[in-house]
Parts: structure tokens; C-alpha cells; sequence
């Protein structure tokens, strides 16, 4: 029977063997359930385009809001929803600068997530034309 291009065979061991040291020094070294469930929510926020299009853009410069509506073309109202989604998830941060707000990534840890993550899907990219 032929596959389609989409399905993928999920190879499985033909034995029912553990490899209980390997499992039991994996188990050890497991974070808390706690931080596993944190890590997982992260990543759920780089889930919405909107929201990976406003984090390129803060990786490019540090943007107000109007910057962001007008280069997303999107209202300021849902820019500021989905800055404050990005902010509780300590992926952007902000500074006052007279009556102007600017926007930001919050640190190298983020600009090294995203930039990861878009070398990777470049990668399948090329993988898929050659």
C-alpha cells in the first residue's frame, strides 16, 4: 500500500525490553512537573502569528505600539492584547520615554528562542526545494 506525502511511519521496537538504567537516570535528571508545564505554556505564546510577527518586529527595533499597528496593520487595541499576553509570558518588556511606551524583547534568551526557531524552519525550507 502506498503512503502519501504527508504520513509519516513511526518506527517501534520489535521487543518489549526496558533499559531501565538509561529510563531511571532520565527520570533523575526530569525537571518538576511544575517547569515542564511552564516550558509547554511558553511555548503555546509563540503559537499565534500575530504574535511571532510583533516579536520579529521587536527583534528588528524597539517599536511603540502605534509602530506596530501601523507595520501589522492591525488596530493599536489588538496590538496592546497581544503585547500583554507576550509580556506576561516575560517575552517583551517596555520603557516610558516621555509619553511614548516603547516596546522591546525582553532579553538574548528571547531573540535566541526566535531566531532558533526561524533558522530551523528556513532549514526544512531548503531541505524541501533541493
Amino acid at each position: 500500500m502506498e503512503q502519501s506525502k504527508d504520513e509519516t511511519i513511526i518506527e517501534r521496537c520489535d521487543c518489549v525490553e526496558v533499559h531501565s538504567d538509561v529510563v531511571d537516570r532520565i527520570r533523575q535528571e526530569m525537571p518538576e512537573e511544575e517547569t515542564l508545564y511552564d516550558l509547554a505554556e511558553l511555548y503555546k505564546v509563540f503559537g499565534d502569528s500575530t504574535r511571532v510577527r510583533i516579536l520579529w518586529a521587536l527583534d528588528a527595533a524597539d517599536l511603540c505600539v502605534c509602530d506596530i499597528a501601523a507595520l501589522l496593520n492591525m488596530t493599536q487595541s489588538a496590538i496592546s492584547h497581544q503585547l500583554r499576553v507576550l509580556k506576561q509570558a516575560r517575552l517583551v518588556r517596555y520603557r516610558r520615554v516621555g509619553k511614548n511606551v516603547y516596546y522591546s524583547l525582553d532579553d538574548d534568551h528571547v531573540r535566541s528562542i526566535f531566531e532558533q526557531g526561524l533558522s530551523h524552519i528556513r532549514e526544512d525550507h531548503r531541505g524541501e526545494r533541493g
